[in-house]
């Protein structure tokens, strides 16, 4: 990808996020909240592919990108007064899939840090038994004046 189509992709992308908050009114974008994640324009400038993220049910998500594709031409014309470009790029919507798995990774990485964190508290209370733990041998040595060292 080169400077000149990152900058379009840019420009893209915050213009499509503004005519999405501003100018759409289609009911099946209500309750999605949906997320220009990132754009990716082709070498010649002949198409802009489009990556989204909603929120809500599987069911939810595919009628609000069905929304988003039936409204791809009034966000064209929008696209068009902003860049100074000869031709604009045809915008195509898909779903955001890095992003879905980037999501399914923190959750498995969220659940293992939750289980290991209770397996070490579940041993911590095991090996205790009655003796005195770590912290409370640390607030015993505390609690002792620290010798004075003379010089």
């Amino acid at each position: 990808m080169s400077r000149r189509t990152e900058k379009i992709g840019s420009a893209i992308r915050q213009e499509v996020s503004q005519v999405i908050m501003r100018h759409l009114n289609d009911p099946r974008l209500d309750g999605t909240l949906p997320s220009v994640t990132r754009v990716k324009v082709a070498d010649d400038l002949s198409v802009a592919d489009i990556y989204v993220v909603f929120m809500g049910s599987e069911g939810k998500q595919a009628a609000a990108l069905a929304a988003l594709r039936h409204a791809a031409g009034l966000m064209r014309t929008h696209v068009a007064k902003a860049l100074t470009t000869r031709t604009v790029p045809f915008l195509r919507f898909d779903i955001d899939e890095a992003y879905r798995k980037e999501m399914q990774v923190l959750d498995l990485i969220r659940k293992a840090e939750m289980e290991r964190a209770g397996a070490e508290s579940a041993a911590g209370v095991e090996e205790s038994g009655g003796s005195e733990t770590e912290a409370e041998a640390e607030a015993d040595d505390s609690s002792q004046p620290a010798p004075h060292l003379e010089q």
